[in-house]
């Protein structure tokens, strides 16, 4: 009797590395990258209100972009209120090819989502604890919501102070119960072990600084790129 074919389980896509332009400074760098990352994520939050400058010049940004205008009380910049920041997403909407919204913001975000010229944009559904990691249980529920909603990826970002903080990212990202993309990281003390941890377990993007680190344990694009070579992460 032949022996069975051992069953192939698809492999996951390499972890994608995105640049967070956050300052001019951050702008400028990224305009004349030799290597640039796979992605640029514009935080139209910091940004503000130099969007008219940034705009003039993305088109020659040498990757795709994702677009965000972070809720303040998920690390966004300049207070902008639901308004402003849903004015900032329309405007940059044409350009980009993600946009970045976080889950508490997704029911007034709606009809700029769902709007006829903005159906072709994937969407992230995304969601920042500066103070603590939820369990796994409510991390799982949060990604079956995001991909109710039409997320084609859910972000998390989280306190990982602790390892188990950071078991906690692991576990959830090791049981695709929502069956979609996630996008797992943390912040704090042990912030940039994890970017690196979480990316060899499935995480489908990794976020670098450009010119200056935004939260702490963000590593630089640089560093994602050669730790991904070393880690054979990379092709």
């Amino acid at each position: 009797m032949a022996a069975e074919s051992p069953v192939k389980v698809p492999a996951k896509p390499p972890c994608q590395i995105v640049g967070v332009i956050a300052t001019g400074a951050d702008l400028a760098m990224a305009l004349a990258m030799a290597e640039p990352p796979d992605l640029f994520e514009l935080r139209l939050d910091h940004l503000f209100p130099m969007q008219e400058e940034v705009e003039k010049q993305i088109a020659a940004l040498p990757a795709p972009l994702i677009a965000t205008a972070r809720h303040p009380a998920e690390g966004g910049a300049n207070a902008l209120s639901g308004p402003r920041r849903r004015e900032l997403l329309s405007r940059f909407l044409p350009h980009v090819r993600y946009v970045d919204v976080e889950l508490r913001s997704a029911e007034s975000f709606h009809s700029l989502l769902n709007s006829s010229d903005h159906r072709n944009v994937a969407r992230i559904f995304s969601l920042h604890d500066f103070d603590s990691t939820p369990t796994p249980r409510s991390l799982h529920a949060k990604a079956r919501t995001a991909k109710s909603l039409g997320a084609a990826i859910f972000k998390v970002a989280t306190r990982t102070d602790t390892a188990v903080q950071l078991a906690r990212l692991l576990e959830f990202i090791s049981h695709d119960e929502a069956e979609m993309a996630v996008s797992v990281m943390g912040i704090g003390q042990l912030g940039a072990v994890s970017r690196v941890v979480l990316a060899g377990c499935g995480s489908t993007m990794a976020y670098g600084a450009l010119a200056a680190a935004q939260v702490e344990g963000q590593l630089s694009v640089r560093q994602l790129q050669e730790t991904f070579r070393i880690l054979g992460l990379r092709h």
